[in-house]
C-alpha cells in the first residue's frame, strides 16, 4: 500500500445498523456488501458474529462473495467472541479479526472496574488470541478519545507486540476537536514502539458535528485508515460519513491523499442504503443529499448556468449525480426561468421573459417550487405567449 493512500473501512453493515429500527436480514446485507466490494472499499466489517445466530449467518455469507475487500468481524476481548468471528470468517479471502476494549478511565473505573494494568493485559490476550486464528487483526482502544495519550500509547504497544496489524483510535463518544484528535494521532505515531508495523486508524463519531473533520485532521497526522458507513449512519448522532471522507481528500489534492473509492458509485450507494434501511436521507446531506446541487437563490443560480463552478466545487457526475438542479421558486432570477423555459420548449426574447417573469412571480409566491408542468401554465397564460410559439 503507498503511504499517501487512505484505507477505506467500511462499518455500514455493522456499526451502521446498530440505529434503532434499522435491522437488515442477510439478504439485504449480501446486495449491499457486493456494492461496496464494487465501490472500492478496502475493509468491509460485515457484523459482530457473536452477537446473534442471524449475524453469524451474514458475516459468514458475505465472507463467501466478496472478491477484493477484506471482510472483518467485531469482537470483544473475550475468547469466545473471537473463537466465534474466526469461524465465521472461515471462508474470506482475506479475513480480519477486530477485536478490543475500553482503554478511558471512564470505562476502566466505571464499565469494567478494574486497573490499567488489567486491560493491557485483557489487550495483549485478547490480540494475541486472535492472531491465532488470522494474521490480520485490528485491535480498538474504546473511548481513546478521552483516554490519557501517554497510557494510550502503552495500549497500543502492547497490541503491536501481540501481533495486531491494525490499531482503532475510536473518538467513541464524539468529544474530540479536530486538533486535539489530530494531535493524538500525531503522539501515537512519534511515540508508541514498533509503530512502523501497524497501521493507525480513525473511527470518528459524529456526536458534535465533527466526525468528519476528525478524521481529516487523522490522515493528515498519520492515520491511514478511515473508518466509516455511508451517508454516516450509525450510533445516535451517527458515524464519520464515508462519501464526505473520500470527496475531501478527492477535492484537495494538495494533501497528496488518496483513496480506491469509484466516487462515481457515491450516490447510488447512498440511495442503496436508505432505502435498505428506511433512513430518510436530511436533503442538505453534503454530497449525497437531494438538494446537494439543488440551486434555488437567483444569484446562485444565473452563476451556475453561466459556470458550474461558480457555486458548485464538486461535478455531479464525479458522484453520480446526472447533473445540477435549477430549482424555480419566488427567490429565482430571470436566468433560471429562461433557463427551464429552453428546457421545455420555450425560447425567450428579452422582451417576452421579462413579461412572463412578472406572472411568474405572481405564480411563485403562491408555491413552494415551480415545476414543468407548471411553467407550461405560466406561459400559455401570459399576454405573449402567442408571439412566443410562433417565434
Amino acid at each position: 500500500m503507498s503511504n499517501n493512500n487512505i484505507q477505506i473501512f467500511d462499518t455500514t453493515l455493522r456499526d451502521g445498523e446498530q440505529v434503532p429500527g434499522c435491522k437488515l436480514n442477510t439478504e439485504q446485507k449480501l446486495v449491499i456488501a457486493e456494492q461496496l466490494d464494487e465501490l472500492g472499499v478496502d475493509i468491509i466489517e460485515a457484523g459482530f458474529p457473536v452477537s446473534s445466530p442471524g449475524d453469524f449467518k451474514s458475516v459468514e455469507e458475505i465472507s463467501k462473495i466478496v472478491k477484493n475487500a477484506t471482510v472483518c468481524g467485531l469482537t470483544r476481548s473475550v475468547q469466545n467472541d473471537i473463537k466465534v468471528a474466526a469461524e465465521a470468517l472461515k471462508y474470506a479471502a482475506r479475513p480480519r479479526i477486530h477485536t478490543g476494549i475500553g482503554t478511558s478511565n471512564s470505562h476502566i473505573v466505571h464499565k469494567f472496574k478494574t486497573t490499567q494494568e488489567d486491560i493491557l493485559e485483557r489487550a495483549f490476550a485478547a490480540v494475541k488470541y486472535a492472531k491465532s486464528f488470522v494474521e490480520d487483526v485490528e485491535f480498538y482502544a474504546e473511548d481513546a478519545g478521552r483516554t490519557d495519550n501517554e497510557y494510550l500509547a502503552r495500549v497500543c504497544e502492547v497490541a503491536i507486540k501481540a501481533g495486531a496489524t491494525v490499531l482503532n483510535i475510536p473518538d467513541t463518544t464524539g468529544y474530540c476537536l479536530p486538533s486535539e484528535y489530530g494531535a493524538k494521532i500525531k503522539y501515537l505515531k512519534e511515540n508508541v514502539k514498533g509503530i512502523e508495523k501497524a497501521i493507525l486508524s480513525c473511527h470518528c463519531h459524529n456526536d458534535l458535528g465533527l466526525a468528519t473533520a476528525n478524521s481529516i485532521e487523522g490522515v493528515i497526522n498519520g492515520a491511514r485508515q478511515i473508518e466509516c458507513t455511508i451517508n454516516g449512519i450509525g450510533e445516535r448522532a451517527g458515524n464519520t460519513a464515508l462519501e464526505e471522507v473520500v470527496m475531501v481528500l478527492k477535492q484537495h489534492p494538495y494533501l497528496n491523499l488518496d483513496t480506491n473509492i469509484n466516487t462515481s458509485m457515491l450516490y447510488g450507494m447512498s440511495q442503496l442504503v436508505s432505502d435498505s434501511m428506511g433512513i430518510y436521507t436530511q436533503p442538505n446531506k453534503a454530497i449525497v443529499g437531494s438538494n446537494a446541487f439543488a440551486h434555488s437563490s437567483g444569484i446562485h443560480q444565473d452563476g451556475v448556468i453561466k459556470n458550474r463552478e461558480t457555486y458548485e466545487i464538486i461535478d455531479p457526475k464525479d458522484v453520480g449525480v446526472t447533473e445540477s438542479a435549477i430549482v424555480l421558486t419566488a427567490r429565482s432570477g430571470r436566468a433560471a426561468l429562461a433557463y427551464r423555459a429552453k428546457n421545455v420548449g420555450y425560447e425567450l426574447t428579452k422582451l417576452q421573459l421579462d413579461e412572463v417573469y412578472a406572472d411568474f412571480l405572481n405564480f411563485a409566491d403562491k408555491k413552494k417550487e415551480i415545476n414543468d408542468s407548471d411553467i407550461h401554465q405560466i406561459i400559455e397564460g401570459s399576454k405573449v405567449y402567442q408571439q412566443i410559439i410562433s417565434a
